[in-house]
Order: structure tokens, then C-alpha cells, then sequence
């Protein structure tokens, strides 16, 4: 493995980060399964699966704008700290009801918009601090990729403990876990050493700051094609997630174990794509990586969607998940370094509000059109449309290439002037 994979650790506080969040981040993740295996167990609905996760991005992504201003305008730090709070509290109020209610749908889907408020002030603030944490700033890809690898190895581990969990000692203990682990993404805040805060002088009021944010992102190109590009993968491609559980049960004919495998497998692919994106050295092309990922993406979706040998299935959608990996981890990393450091709350922002917005949207359009093409046919057609968007990539990519070449050539513009003695 590269030596430059671990960089971003030298920093004390992006290791305490790291060291919170993994532990809080597997809690995410086994409420998160257990909370489509209740939905869709207890409905038999794929639509409701859809439902459940529109309910937790959409309410983020009508304030992630907000959020990111809250974060460019005030302490990062103090917003991260109460919002990790109110999600632990949160966590404690979704075990309570599904410890005393039999039949908690609309209660897991209220508290799902709770939380998706909760999210929309969370997301930019942890985003644009990893910045701050970062004491190289050379190291801030790195850290973004280890981020991303620290997520996505709970996303392997987290489902995979839930399925055990949920068929052993019920769903419960996984709402109850998640609470718990709180306590130690709160305890690494607090233990942080970071530069004291210096309030900036505001000009603008908050609805200024966040116009000022959307013209900054219309009329920086690279910028826009980057959130552009999340925007058509968040609607239409990444929304297969939500089918597992159907897969799990209707296809594999299996039960809240086989969900949490499927889960996993995707949380495998992306880990190892994370540590691939992180041992990458800093002279690699980040938009080459992700347009020839987006067709890794494809085809191991298109080769999972109707394969019936589970283990063979299980391969496969690791291949795809690690080309997954690349269309959030490079686009933040993309964003993050090319926004200025006033506009980095916002920018990231408008990055968390398109994927959280596409998303939710089209988790229900994929559970609209599973239900009468069939969950099989949807996935291939997923697939397809991943391997559509890498070609714009590539066509993106000659079209820079293009103006680059342009503009390095002499300018013949001009007309020559002649001096005569």
C-alpha cells in the first residue's frame, strides 16, 4: 500500500475525528438497515422503502443551502458539536418507539424527517471542517478519501452486525446502539485543539450569503459540471441501494442476514474504493479516475441485476460499489479544493443539497418503476444509465483537454507592428 494512503493521520485532530466518527458511524449504519427492514417487513412495500429514505433527504436538502451558510458564517465547530447532540437525542426517541409500539411506520418516518433536519446543518459544518482538521492542507484529498473509507467500512460492517442483531435480539438493539454510539463522535469534539474562533465581519445578510453561493457555483464551470454530474447519478443511478431489501427477500428468497450481506458487499466495494482514491498520488487525474469509474459503476451493476447465484451476485455488486465509490468521494474532493475558502460551507452545501434532493427523488421513481418493470429490469437499466454518464465524463474531459490546448497557443491575433528606423 502507497505510504502517502495514511497522510491526513499526522493531524492530532483529524485523528481524534476519525476515531469518533468510525465508532458513531457504525450506530448510522445499523439503524439504517434496521430501519428498511422495519419499513419494508412490516408494509411489504417497495414504494414505502422509497418513502423512508425521501423522508430522511428531502427535509436536508430544502436547508443544506442554509446549513452551509450557518457553517461559513459561524463557528463550525460549535454547530457540528450541537447537531451531533441532537442526533443522539433523536436516536434515543426512535429506540423508544419501536421498543414499546408494534406497528412504528409513521412514527420511524417522522423521526426520519427529524433527522434529515438534524442533517441538513451536520453535513456542511463536518464537511468543511475536515479542512480545519487538516494541519498540511496538501493531506485534505487524503483525508477525504479516508473519510470516505471510514464510512463506507461501516457501511461493510454496520448491516452485516444489524442482520445478526435484528434476527437474534430484535430490531431494537440496533435504534439503541446507534444512541449509544454518540458518545464517542462527542467525546472526540470536545477533545479537540483547534485555533480559537474569530468571528467574521458580515455584510450580507443569510439570504445574501446564499444567492452569493448560487451565483458563485453558475458561474465557476468546473465547479457546476461537477455537481451537475452528481445531480444525474444521485436521480438515477445510486437509488438502487434502496432495492436491496427486495432483492434480499424476493429474489435471493432470504431474510434480514441475507439484506445485511447485500448491504455489506456494497459497504466492501466502496471501501475498497475509498482506499484506492487514497493511496492515488496528487499528480493523478481525480476526473479521469471518476470518468472511468462511472463505467466500472455500470457494469457491475448491469452484470448483479439478474444474476440468481447469490455469491457470484454478491461479487459482482462489490465491482460495482467500488466504481460507485468515486462519484461522491471525487466530486467532494473536486469541490473542496477548487471553492475558495469563503465559499467552501456553501459550495459543499450545494453539493449535499443535490445529492440529497436527486436521491430521494429517485428512490421513489426506482420503487415506481420496480413495481411494474420489475426489480431485475430496473437495476439493468440503472446500470446502463451509469455507463451513459461516463461518457459524458469522457466528452467533459476532451472538451478541457480542447481549451487547454487553445489557450497555450501563441495569440496570432494581434496585428504585427512593424518598427522602421
Amino acid at each position: 500500500m502507497n505510504v502517502t494512503t495514511f497522510n491526513a493521520f499526522k493531524s492530532h485532530n483529524y485523528r481524534l475525528f476519525f476515531a469518533g466518527q468510525s465508532i458513531s458511524l457504525l450506530g448510522t449504519w445499523m439503524q439504517k438497515t434496521a430501519v428498511s427492514w422495519v419499513i419494508y417487513s412490516q408494509t411489504h412495500s417497495k414504494f414505502m422503502l422509497g418513502v423512508s429514505v425521501f423522508a430522511t433527504l428531502f427535509p436536508s436538502a430544502l436547508l443544506t443551502p442554509f446549513g452551509g451558510v450557518i457553517s461559513d458564517r459561524y463557528n463550525r465547530y460549535r454547530v457540528l458539536l450541537l447537531t451531533q447532540v441532537l442526533s443522539m437525542v433523536q436516536a434515543i426517541l426512535l429506540t423508544v418507539v419501536v421498543f414499546f409500539k408494534d406497528y412504528a411506520v409513521w412514527e420511524i418516518i417522522g423521526l426520519s424527517v427529524v433527522l434529515g433536519l438534524i442533517n441538513a446543518f451536520d453535513v456542511p459544518a463536518r464537511q468543511s471542517m475536515i479542512y480545519e482538521m487538516v494541519d498540511d492542507k496538501k493531506d485534505l484529498p487524503n483525508a477525504i478519501a479516508l473519510n470516505s473509507s471510514m464510512v463506507n467500512l461501516s457501511k461493510l460492517i454496520g448491516p452485516a452486525i444489524a442482520g445478526i442483531a435484528i434476527e437474534r435480539l430484535g430490531e431494537v438493539v440496533c435504534f439503541g446502539l446507534n444512541a449509544i454510539s454518540f458518545i464517542a463522535v462527542i467525546g472526540s469534539l470536545l477533545l479537540m485543539k483547534l485555533p480559537k474562533y474569530v468571528a467574521k465581519i458580515h455584510t450580507k445578510n443569510i439570504l445574501g450569503e446564499l444567492i452569493e453561493g448560487f451565483i458563485y457555483v453558475r458561474e465557476t464551470p468546473s465547479i457546476r459540471f461537477v455537481i451537475g454530474m452528481l445531480a444525474l447519478v444521485s436521480l438515477l443511478v445510486l437509488p438502487f441501494t434502496n432495492l436491496m431489501a427486495v432483492y434480499a427477500k424476493d429474489v435471493f428468497n432470504g431474510t434480514a442476514s441475507t439484506f445485511g450481506m447485500l448491504t455489506s458487499a456494497i459497504g466492501l466495494g466502496a471501501f475498497i474504493g475509498a482506499i484506492f482514491l487514497a493511496s492515488l498520488k496528487p499528480s493523478v487525474s481525480l476526473s479521469k479516475v471518476l470518468a472511468i469509474n462511472s463505467f466500472v459503476f455500470g457494469a457491475g451493476l448491469i452484470f448483479f441485476s439478474y444474476t440468481s447465484w447469490y455469491p457470484l451476485a454478491l461479487f459482482f455488486i462489490v465491482i460495482g460499489s467500488f466504481g460507485m465509490m468515486s462519484q461522491i468521494t471525487i466530486s467532494n474532493t473536486l469541490l473542496q479544493t477548487q471553492a475558495t475558502p469563503a465559499m467552501r460551507g456553501r459550495v459543499i452545501s450545494m453539493f449535499v443539497m443535490v445529492y440529497a434532493s436527486a436521491l430521494p427523488i429517485g428512490g421513489l421513481i426506482v420503487g415506481a418503476i420496480s413495481e411494474h418493470a420489475g426489480v431485475q429490469a430496473t437495476v439493468l437499466g440503472e446500470g446502463i444509465l451509469a455507463l451513459l454518464i461516463g461518457l459524458l465524463h469522457l466528452r467533459h474531459l476532451q472538451q478541457v483537454k480542447k481549451q487547454k490546448t487553445i489557450s497555450s497557443l501563441p495569440d496570432t491575433s494581434a496585428p504585427e507592428v512593424v518598427l522602421q528606423a
